[in-house]
């Protein structure tokens, strides 16, 4: 009897390992479904947001807007749109975004990445075309809770005096 109950309990264990493997094991502080339909909220919003270089500038002269490069900290000394501050995208949390873009969470806030820049060097080496930082860092600071926010739509070169180039972490 012993023996025919154990065969009729490995009988079904086939069954059940296909459910368990099917059940991946879920970090609670990693929501992939939650990005998702983050990244599909944004599309239109993104969209509207895309600006040619000239309103950059503009945008860029007004009081209380804010330029952010959240490329790294040696990209970001190497060279940068004069007047932006730097944090990185792997140092964004609530805290970091609040300290940097401050009490306002409707600032206008001017975002541009390495492909931006047509030079295609250091400290603006291209990134694959979807995976450009402009794309990640609006959806971030969107799901943080910032709606203001435009996103350069022109590729220029940082040679270019119009562009205001500056070297250096504090220029």
């Amino acid at each position: 009897m012993k023996s025919l109950r154990l065969l009729f309990l490995l009988s079904l264990a086939p069954l059940a390992l296909p459910a368990a493997a099917q059940t991946p094991a879920r970090n609670p502080q990693i929501d992939y479904p939650g990005f998702r339909a983050l990244t599909q909220s944004v599309e239109a919003q993104r969209r509207d947001g895309l600006i040619d270089f000239a309103r950059f500038q503009a945008e860029a002269a007004k009081p209380g807007t804010l330029i952010l490069d959240a490329r790294s900290r040696d990209a970001y000394a190497a060279g940068h749109i004069k007047g932006a501050v730097n944090l990185p995208f792997t140092d964004f949390t609530a805290e970091s975004l609040a300290a940097t873009i401050g009490a306002d969470p409707n600032r206008l806030i001017l975002i541009y990445c390495n492909n931006n820049f047509r030079n295609n060097a250091p400290p603006v080496t291209l990134k694959a075309r979807p995976l450009a930082l402009n794309i990640q860092t609006f959806i971030n600071l969107v799901g943080y809770g910032y709606s203001n926010i435009r996103e350069l739509d022109a590729v220029v070169d940082f040679t270019d005096p119009a562009v205001g180039w500056v070297t250096g972490p504090d220029a």
